[in-house]
């Protein structure tokens, strides 16, 4: 039997955390594994902040690697306390490759060294993991996704040759499984040139996905501080409910309006296989968690999806003209073109409106595209909250006593933009 675990930033943020995903093996031990691994804690958020300082030319950049080098540093003599075994050398020389890179000038695009930077973060935390399971009885050879995971030259939203990607994966990794498990990383892949790219935010659970899909896989499991999949986040709300099964309609309907449980690509590539997706919490791995297959079962209770740091863009024709099917082709083109995602979307007779996440880098080049043929007015800072199989009078306890910016309900499905 062959599955795919993926363990998430927060499972091995810490040695415990490293020395728990051994203990989750130890389980099943009759079980073929490949092991997707996420970047170590809030390690991206941190490359994140090294990839900004450096293109805006900041003088804190080589103090932020030295954290992030220290981070993990920190960690590795917590699980190793031979200095000279090879793990040292190996995490070091994948910083170097980030030393290289700010030597030089930003000379390349920002989305292109977004993903050079940013993709080290899971090849040092899976060569942690793999490191540590080989000197823990679990034999394992260690990956590169970017090998396998084929993608276009579309940075920071690398779009996969899924023929090529699924040949890759039945051919080379296929065969090893037979004798050992395979550690490999999340959210990053590789293109014809071999540069590195990335799948997009939280992309490893999607990773996950494409292996799983080219092994032909009985199972993926994603291993959680959660119980499972949420009516909320237990973060914003105390009394949170567990599904404890969902079908892929309803899942894929949740990460959509951005529930950030499961990433949103994730879900298709598992339906067309008919590969179940298990949700289940890695500190209490014996509990049920939520499963996700295709099933019909009916959901009842309301899922609430909050988003923040919103912005609502509002555009009108300039002469007053109706808003046209013409006129909704060029705006979601211009949306496209710089890869923004509506999260809400309202049309009138002359104007149409769309909630999107806020991101500064791209969203001044968004409102440039539009005020070419649009008035453009927007809002900054604003919450969008989606309500699944919503309930009115809950709704109107999060509206109550603040301004509705926009609202709008589906026979399922209500969402309210609110200041």
């Amino acid at each position: 039997m062959i599955e795919v675990y993926k363990f998430g930033g927060a499972s091995s943020k810490d040695a415990e955390g490293i020395r728990n995903i051994g203990h989750i093996l130890s389980l099943r031990p009759e079980v073929q594994l490949l092991i997707v691994v996420s970047a170590i804690g809030k390690t991206t958020n941190a490359l994140e902040e090294l990839v900004n300082a450096y293109v805006d030319r900041k003088e804190n950049t080589q103090d932020i690697l030295d954290a992030i080098k220290l981070y993990h540093e920190n960690i590795i003599h917590d699980l190793f306390e031979d200095v000279s075994h090879p793990i040292y050398d190996d995490v070091a020389n994948a910083f170097v490759e980030i030393e290289w890179i700010l030597e030089e000038e930003p000379y390349d695009t920002y989305d292109y060294l977004y993903d050079q930077i940013v993709s080290v973060g899971e090849l040092v935390s899976s060569k942690i993991v793999s490191h540590y399971l080989n000197s823990s009885g679990f034999s394992n050879k260690w990956a590169d996704a970017r090998s396998y995971i084929q993608t276009d030259n579309t940075y920071r939203r690398g779009k996969v040759d899924w023929e090529k990607t699924s040949d890759r994966i039945r051919e080379q990794l296929l065969p090893v499984l037979a004798d050992q498990y395979i550690v490999t990383q999340g959210f990053i892949g590789g293109t014809s040139e071999n540069f590195s790219t990335t799948l997009g935010r939280e992309g490893s659970d999607y990773s996950a996905a494409i292996f799983a899909t080219g092994l032909g896989a009985q199972a993926v499991t994603i291993w959680k501080d959660v119980p499972g999949v949420l009516n909320a986040d237990p973060k914003l709300f105390a009394n949170t409910k567990k599904y404890d099964e969902l079908s892929y309609r309803e899942a894929i309907e949740m990460t959509y309006y951005g529930a950030t449980v499961i990433h949103p690509k994730t879900i298709k590539p598992l339906q067309n296989h008919q590969i179940p997706l298990y949700v289940k919490p890695f500190t209490s791995p014996e509990e049920s968690g939520t499963c996700i297959t295709n099933t019909d079962v009916k959901v009842t209770e309301p899922a609430v999806i909050i988003k923040n740091d919103q912005i609502l863009i509002s555009l009108t024709t300039k002469d007053l003209s109706f808003i046209t099917e013409e006129h909704i082709s060029t705006i979601y083109k211009s949306f496209a073109d710089v890869a923004i995602k509506m999260n809400v979307v309202q049309v009138s007779a002359t104007s149409l409106s769309g909630c999107i996440d806020s991101d500064q880098r791209t969203f001044s080049s968004l409102i440039k595209r539009l005020e070419q043929g649009f008035g453009v007015k927007y809002n900054e800072g604003l919450q969008l909250i989606t309500m699944r199989h919503y309930d009115r009078e809950l709704l109107n306890e999060f509206t109550k006593g603040r301004t509705i910016m926009l609202e709008q309900s589906s026979r399922v499905t209500a969402q309210v933009v609110l200041k």
